[in-house]
């Protein structure tokens, strides 16, 4: 059976994270005008995600997402070609008009995430971004498309890179997710978590 690719930053090695690394300049796909997003510091919780509305490489299944405090997150150029995707979505996923690719997606509403963006930091011009950690959502990709029967192959090659995955977030993700929740006891950790699955 064939290695299923999963996404280039995975299928070519996963490159280690830098100490160093203070942050970067992610740039859009355009050869033209690209927007220029400057994200201050190192980026946190990395992983691949398997849902259907983070933006992903052509022919990838999974994508690379990460965050950043939303106040660490500045639009340097070309600004006004972003548009929101889906301005009913928890993150407000911020993409290039012209090629598409998604360059921060804040979380505006009343939320565990709150205050963070959403950024795909295989974007970053230069190396050294915190390398992803686990793999979320990975049943998703049955909705993209993925044939189900391709799936213990794809958990297997996860595993083997060193992504565990899960079919929701990471379980310290999913702690903190209810633990805010019964903080504020406005809602419950299944709608919370839900929500963010849907995010």
């Amino acid at each position: 059976m064939a290695t299923p690719m999963l996404h280039p930053a995975l299928d070519n090695g996963i490159a280690p994270t830098s100490e160093s690394f203070t942050g970067g300049v992610l740039v859009c796909n355009c050869t033209d005008s690209p927007v220029r997003v400057r994200i201050e510091g190192q980026v946190a919780h990395n992983h691949a995600c398997g849902c259907t509305k983070c933006w992903k490489p052509e022919g990838a299944i999974f994508s690379i997402v990460a965050v950043a405090p939303v106040d660490k997150v500045q639009v340097l150029e070309n600004g006004d070609k972003l548009e929101v995707v889906d301005p009913s979505a928890l993150i407000q996923r911020h993409r290039c008009n012209a090629c598409g690719v998604h360059m921060h997606g804040p979380v505006e509403r009343d939320h565990p995430f709150k205050g963070l963006s959403f950024v795909h930091p295989e974007r970053f011009e230069g190396q050294g971004w915190a390398q992803p950690g686990f793999a979320a959502f990975v049943s998703s990709v049955i909705e993209a498309g993925v044939d189900p029967n391709e799936m213990d192959g794809i958990r297997s090659r996860l595993r083997e890179i060193g992504l565990e995955p899960y079919d929701a977030l990471s379980p310290a993700l999913m702690d903190y997710i209810a633990t805010w929740t019964v903080q504020h006891r406005s809602e419950s950790s299944a709608k919370a978590a839900a929500e963010t699955a849907n995010a």
